[in-house]
C-alpha cells in the first residue's frame, strides 16, 4: 500500500504525512504542556510500528471493545508481528473505528491515542485488548483506564489532561470519516496491500496475504 493510500486512510492531513517519516519523541514527563496539534503528530506517529523502509503496509481498523477485534488480537497479533514486523518486512497501522453499539469503546480509543502521545500506543494497546473482558460491562471504565495507563508506562498527569479534553477525539472522528469513505463497515477490517480482509479471519488468511504481498514488492 502506498504512502499516500495510508495518509488518506488515516484521514490526517498533514499530520498524517509526518506518521510515515521520523517519528517524533514523546514529550518528556513533567515537561511544558504539550500543544493540540503537536499531541494529534505524536499520537498519530506512535500508532505505527514497524520498519519505515517495509515496503508492505498492514493498515487495521479496529475497536477495543469488538469482540472479533479481541479474537483477531489473541490469535493473530503476536505471530504477525513477530514473523513480519519485528524482521522489518511489514509496516503495522492501528486506526481507530469506535462503534456506538459498543459504549466504551470511543472511551477506550482516546485512552489508547492519549498513550500513543507519549509513544505508549502499543503497550495500552495490548493492556486494552487483554483486559477487554474485565471492563466492557463497567458501568464507568474511568478508573480502569487509568489504572491501565499506568501500567503502559504514561505521565499520569499528562495522560489524564489528554484524556479529559477529548485532545484525539479529532483523529478518532477523522479515522471514521476515511474508514467509511473507503467502505470499511465493520471491525476489525484490514488492508494488506491491494488486499482488503473483514472480520477476524484465520492467522493463515493473514500470512497468505502478507507474503502475496511481499513478493509483488520484490521483500519476500
Amino acid at each position: 500500500m502506498s504512502s499516500s493510500r495510508i495518509a488518506a486512510l488515516a484521514g490526517l492531513p498533514l499530520i498524517a504525512v509526518l506518521a510515515l517519516g521520523a517519528r517524533p519523541a514523546p514529550p518528556a514527563p513533567g515537561g511544558p504542556a504539550t500543544a493540540p496539534d503537536s499531541i494529534l503528530r505524536l499520537a498519530d506517529a506512535g500508532r505505527i510500528q514497524g520498519s519505515p523502509s517495509a515496503k508492505v503496509w498492514l493498515v487495521e481498523a479496529s475497536d477495543f471493545q469488538c469482540p472479533f477485534c479481541k479474537e483477531w488480537h489473541d490469535q493473530s497479533y503476536e505471530k504477525i508481528v513477530k514473523d513480519y514486523v519485528a524482521t522489518g518486512k511489514v509496516r503495522f497501522a492501528f486506526l481507530n473505528d469506535p462503534l456506538s453499539m459498543h459504549v466504551h469503546s470511543m472511551q477506550a480509543a482516546e485512552a489508547g491515542m492519549c498513550a500513543s502521545a507519549q509513544g505508549k500506543f502499543w503497550p495500552m494497546h495490548q493492556l486494552l485488548f487483554g483486559s477487554q473482558d474485565r471492563w466492557a460491562d463497567l458501568p464507568d471504565v474511568t478508573a480502569y483506564f487509568d489504572t491501565l495507563a499506568r501500567k503502559a508506562g504514561v505521565d499520569l498527569a499528562a495522560w489524564r489532561g489528554c484524556v479529559r479534553t477529548h485532545a484525539t477525539r479529532p483523529m478518532i472522528d477523522a479515522d471514521q470519516a476515511r474508514l467509511r469513505a473507503s467502505d470499511v463497515q465493520s471491525t476489525p477490517t484490514f488492508f494488506i496491500g491491494s488486499e482488503k480482509i473483514v472480520g477476524a479471519a484465520p492467522t493463515a488468511t493473514f500470512v497468505k496475504a502478507l507474503d502475496s504481498a511481499l513478493a509483488r514488492a520484490g521483500a519476500h
